[in-house]
């Protein structure tokens, strides 16, 4: 891969990163919660999910789900049935005692697994990286090597990118803790607002 190709692949990983998703709001809902260093297996689940990805695109199994419709569509509606259930858990959630020092422990495999079905159960990811990553690869060159040096770039940039959402959502914990209950509506109302975008979204 040429420097002007990984560059423009670079920018373009760290514009998708930061836009905010499903991961996003699921890495600030967990920092919150458990803090920085326990939101870590969320975001390892993020990245997990995201190299599985790549695996299916790079073996040519993004086409298939790209093509199928109906495999499509029960993706699509199995993520936004789950982004929107753990809306309404995290609506009917007690308020939780917030600090900085003390916050309330989640399983760390609960999390992880969490992370991972939040990624996996967005068919467009596998869609957008089907269309995505062919246009940086180079058919003349290895693709092994090729499609690695992208998997490394995507889970670095995006780890660093959900360090940073988590470190913001720390930011506001002044606030939060003084509206514990609102915070528990906010976060649940921006899961059920993902899953109802992944409802009606098209490819």
């Amino acid at each position: 891969m040429e420097l002007n190709t990984y560059l423009a692949f670079l920018a373009a990983t760290i514009i998708i990163s930061v836009t905010p998703g499903a991961g996003a709001v699921n890495t600030m809902a967990t920092a919150i919660r458990s803090g920085l260093v326990r939101t870590l297996p969320s975001i390892m689940g993020l990245q997990v999910a995201l190299i599985i990805f790549l695996i299916i695109v790079a073996a040519g199994l993004g086409a298939i789900l790209a093509a199928s419709e109906t495999l499509f569509t029960l993706i699509k509606w199995l993520g936004a049935v789950y982004l929107i259930f753990l809306g309404v858990m995290k609506w009917r959630e007690a308020p939780q005692e917030l600090s900085s020092d003390n916050q309330t422990a989640i399983s760390k495999r609960k999390s992880f697994a969490s992370a991972i079905l939040v990624n996996l159960t967005n068919p467009k990811a596998i869609v957008f990286q089907a269309a995505f990553l062919p246009q940086f690869v180079d058919p003349s060159q290895t693709l092994w090597s090729q499609y690695l040096i992208m998997g490394m770039t995507m889970v670095i940039v995006d780890s660093l990118v959900m360090v940073g959402y988590a470190s913001f959502a720390l930011k506001l914990m002044p606030i939060l803790k003084k509206y514990g209950r609102l915070q528990n509506r906010l976060f649940g109302s921006m899961f059920v607002a993902c899953g109802g975008l992944l409802a009606v979204s098209q490819r």
